[in-house]
């Protein structure tokens, strides 16, 4: 596949095959990624507008079983820095986000040994008695975790679950949807296949998921790729039946500060920008790209803008994961409205549904 028979087709709005794909992503100029790009987000999102959300996440739990090597966040069972968020503190995190303009809580935890789906749903439950905000919550290893503790299928699991209120699920725990890397850096955690078997069963019920990547430690480009083919395949099949889909792609770069994997050298923000344009060109049934300014920081986020980015993500009241690396960034909604005001666009609160707030 030549590049110029691979920029031919981006330019004309053709679905990619994964040789023109690999094709862009390995060859094509970066100006010329963000060109293509751009204009595909102008064929999919209104073209002066850019979202985003005040949210608060909110990890229930750090004791996990998993023991990811890119995760520094974590304690295994019995470790004195282990905790587990009280009914108390739990209501004051969402008390202090409702106050401040937020419309959601982005809810999880690890894969806990003593946290199965009766106190899960009950958390949830008492959640949506006390406070009007969406609950964003779960990843596909925590609930696949769940299943297995309780002795039921994913459906019975995510069914049990929406009955007691989660609203939506959030796309964590993918980290690359290739068998060889996960049983290298989260060999405890489910597979690429349970992990796309229960978006697909999420959906099916009619629960809205998003979708993410962490890339930049131990995959290959091919494996990049086959990620985002995985999830366009799975996006395509959920639109066709429809009932839930996808209704983003946040694709992060890897963090290696103070994990197992500390001496990789982390993703420039080339290569960042580089996967996000070809991502909006694969994904063509994705509405929506969420820039990662929390990894990036503010002027990479800025920059997504013209890489196919649409969506600032979240004020992220609270973020305890990536922090746990070593990075940390912040920004309100006024400087997310800023940066997006520089570039030329109008920044639109919204809420978990892209409906705009």
């Amino acid at each position: 596949m030549s590049l110029a028979r691979a920029i031919e087709a981006a330019e004309q709005g053709c679905r990619l095959e994964r040789r023109e794909a690999l094709a862009l992503l390995t060859e094509a100029e970066l100006t010329t990624l963000g060109r293509l790009a751009l204009a595909a987000r102008r064929r999919i999102n209104p073209p002066n507008r850019v979202t985003y959300c005040v949210d608060r996440n909110i990890n229930t739990s750090n004791i996990c079983l998993s023991a990811c090597r890119f995760c520094a966040f974590f304690r295994p069972p019995g470790h004195p820095e282990g905790y587990r968020l009280g009914r108390r503190e739990l209501a004051q995190k969402i008390q202090e986000t409702l106050e401040l303009g937020g419309t959601q809580i982005l809810m999880q935890g690890g894969l806990d040994p003593e946290i199965g789906l009766e106190e899960t749903c009950r958390t949830i439950a008492y959640i949506k008695d006390n406070f009007s905000i969406h609950v964003h919550a779960l990843s596909p290893p925590e609930v696949v975790h769940m299943a297995q503790m309780a002795g039921l299928s994913i459906a019975e699991t995510l069914g049990r679950l929406m009955e007691a209120g989660l609203d939506s699920m959030p796309g964590g725990g993918a980290e690359i949807l290739v068998e060889r890397v996960r049983a290298l850096i989260s060999p405890g955690k489910c597979s690429a296949q349970q992990w796309l078997e229960v978006m697909a069963t999420a959906h099916r019920l009619g629960l809205n998921t998003t979708a993410t990547m962490m890339f930049g430690h131990i995959e290959t480009t091919e494996e990049r790729l086959e990620h985002l083919f995985s999830l366009r395949r799975v996006q395509d099949q959920s639109l066709a039946a429809g009932r839930g889909r996808f209704t983003a792609f946040i694709p992060w770069t890897f963090q290696p500060g103070n994990t197992a994997l500390a001496e990789v050298t982390p993703a420039t923000a080339v290569e960042y920008l580089r996967m996000l344009a070809v991502s909006r060109l694969v994904l063509d049934n994705f509405e929506h790209l969420q820039a990662s300014w929390v990894t990036q920081g503010a002027k990479i986020a800025q920059v997504s803008l013209s890489f196919g980015a649409d969506d600032l993500g979240s004020t992220m009241i609270e973020e305890n994961v990536v922090a746990a690396a070593g990075v940390s960034h912040r920004l309100d909604a006024a400087e997310l409205q800023r940066l997006a005001g520089d570039m030329g666009y109008q920044a639109c609160q919204r809420n978990t549904f892209y409906q705009l707030v």
